[in-house]
Formats: C-alpha cells, sequence, structure tokens
C-alpha cells in the first residue's frame, strides 16, 4: 500500500546559513545578516536555523560555528538552532560536548547538535585543523560513540573518567550528515535522525534515504526514520529575477570547481558566458535539487521532490548576493509551504 501523499504544508522547514561574505563586505557584515535573517525566520515560523562549518573560505563566515549558534541563538527567542554540521573529525569529541553543552545550558530545549565526517575544506587546511589526526573521517564513528557518551554516560560500557561539564546527562538532538550513503546507514544504524545534502549532491540523494530507511532501527531517540533534505530555494516575484540572483550561487559553483573559492559575486545578465560547456554540465547536475522562480514555480518543483523523497522536513540554503532579496526568497517560501 502506498504512503499517503505528503504536501508541503504537511513538513516542516528550516534554514541552513553558511553566513556568506558578499563581494565589498567582510564577516563582521555577514555575521549581523545572520541574525537579521534568523530572526526573521523565527517570525515567519521556520523550525530550525543550522550554521555550517567551512574553513580557509573567503566567502563563508561561519567557520567559528558554536559561537556563531550562540550569537543567533542569543539573539532569537523560540527557534531551534544547531549546526547544519559540525565536522567532527576536525574536533576532540570532548570540547564538542563541552561546547554544545555549554549552549543547552544556555539555551535550554533549543539546540540540535549534526555531525559530519567530512573535514569542510581542503586537505591542507584539515592538516591544520587536525594536527597529527590524518584518519580523515575512518574513526567517525568511533569518535560519534566517544561524543555520544559524555552525554550519556551509560553509552560509556564501562568507567569512564573524564566527564563532560556542562554536557553530561543533557538530552541534546544529535544528527548525521551526508552526501553519500556511509552517514544514512549509519545514522540507521544508530537510530538517528538524518539529513542529506541535496543542495550539493543531489544525484545521491534517493540512494542514501533509501539505505537509511532500510537500515534504521528504533533508538531511545527515534522510534521511526526520520530524514531531513537540504536544497537550493532562490524565490523571488518572477521567474526571470530569480534566475538572475541565481547566478551568484552558480559563480560560486563555478568558484569551487575551479578550486578558487571566493566571495559570494553580484549576480550577471549571462552566466553561460562565464563557463565552458563542461563546467555548465556540472552546473546542471549540482542544480538538479534547486528550485529557482517565483512562488507558482518553486511550489510546483518544490513539492515533486517531497513526492520524490518522502522528507519529513526540508532544510534550505540560499546563496543570494543582495541580503534584502535573501530575505524576500525566504518570505515567498513561507506564503508557499502555508
Amino acid at each position: 500500500m502506498a504512503p499517503e501523499r505528503k504536501l508541503l504544508k504537511d513538513i516542516s522547514y528550516s534554514i541552513l546559513d553558511l553566513s556568506p561574505i558578499t563581494e565589498g563586505s567582510g564577516p563582521a557584515d555577514s555575521l549581523h545578516n545572520t541574525l537579521d535573517l534568523a530572526q526573521h525566520a523565527e517570525k515567519w515560523g521556520y523550525h530550525r536555523y543550522w550554521l555550517a562549518e567551512h574553513h580557509n573560505m573567503p566567502g563563508i563566515a561561519s567557520s567559528a560555528t558554536s559561537v556563531v549558534i550562540g550569537f543567533v541563538a542569543a539573539g532569537t527567542e523560540k527557534i531551534r538552532v544547531g549546526s547544519g554540521g559540525i565536522m567532527l573529525p576536525n574536533h576532540a569529541p570532548l570540547v564538542i560536548a563541552e561546547q554544545f553543552g555549554t549552549l543547552e545550558s544556555l539555551f535550554p530545549g533549543r539546540i540540535d547538535l549534526g555531525l559530519g565526517r567530512a573535514p569542510g575544506t581542503d586537505q591542507l587546511t584539515a592538516h591544520a585543523l587536525r594536527r597529527d589526526r590524518r584518519s580523515d573521517g575512518v574513526d567517525f564513528p568511533e569518535q560519534l560513540a566517544e561524543l555520544r557518551a559524555y552525554f550519556n554516560p551509560e553509552l560509556a560500557y564501562g568507567k569512564k573518567l573524564i566527564r563532560a561539564i556542562p554536557g553530561e546527562g543533557l538530552n541534546i538532538p544529535i544528527w548525521l550528515l551526508g552526501s553519500s550513503g556511509y552517514s544514512a546507514q549509519l545514522a540507521g544504524q544508530l537510530g538517528l535522525p538524518f539529513s542529506f545534502a541535496s543542495h550539493f549532491s543531489p544525484e545521491y540523494t534517493k540512494p542514501a534515504l533509501e539505505l537509511y530507511r532500510r537500515y534504521f532501527r528504533p533508538s531511545e531517540s527515534l522510534e521511526r526514520p526520520h530524514v531531513m533534505v537540504g536544497v537550493n530555494v532562490i524565490a523571488a516575484d518572477t521567474d526571470e529575477e530569480a534566475q538572475f540572483l541565481s547566478t551568484s550561487m552558480q559563480q560560486q559553483f563555478l568558484s569551487l570547481v575551479r578550486n578558487n573559492p571566493g566571495k559570494l559575486q553580484p549576480p550577471v545578465e549571462n552566466i553561460d558566458a562565464l563557463s565552458n560547456a563542461y563546467e555548465k554540465s556540472l552546473l546542471n547536475q549540482r542544480l538538479a535539487a534547486t528550485m529557482i522562480g517565483s512562488a507558482k514555480t518553486v511550489k510546483e518543483k518544490l513539492q515533486r521532490f517531497l513526492d520524490e523523497t518522502q522528507a519529513d522536513e526540508i532544510i534550505v540554503n540560499s546563496q543570494i548576493y543582495d541580503h534584502q532579496a535573501r530575505l524576500r526568497s525566504y518570505e515567498i517560501l513561507t506564503d508557499i509551504v502555508q
């Protein structure tokens, strides 16, 4: 028997923010725009506001993710705030337990801990972060187990001499994030909620979600599979305006393809003039889970995506150069899904 069709109004919507640094501005501007967007998101009824950890990226200001989470949580009242995600191999699990234990102590019932195993940067920067850690995520399950045991000592399966204070005994939801099948399977086996990065890895979405649901085992924290999927949404009053605004995000993708990351650039009239045939092909692949257009267009695309994924939540990334246009995009989305 086929599951009942989910409609856009049936699920929750959240925001994934990289605190984009735009051409002509600096990190301080980006971080204050982040807080402004979070405050609007809370007013519009978004469920979560997550910040992403990236390093050595001139266009991203959220590298000290735990600090930015505290800044956003302090400037809002009820929206959940968390990481999308913390790249655990870059950190000692004890440090993350203490940081998020502190955040949860300051903002009880509002903090999420989303975890990834990628470095969130290039290999040289990863070495600078980890120093003598060269695991490249191989020991991620062991790190995850250690981190979970700091919050719940019963998971340590033996005498534990080190305690995370604050942290121990706190109920902080842990999510696994992924762009392939590895974290999907692990999240399922551990009975944790799973968030998939369709916004930059759309081709693996369905296989990863199938793996997660197939391997899911109920746990104390989760009785049934819970999937959140990341998408890019750029909405405007017309399709033409949205297409124009989307060229900033496309330029950002091109800079990553060329291994030359930079600040988020102003939109351009003709993105095709800036890329060759191979790069256009890569762009089209990356944009497979991107909704660009007016309210009507985005609504149709988003419903098709929901039909395909049966997601429980959708988390939205909008890399738009102009802050007011970015706010407008999220406001339009709010109207679409109500």
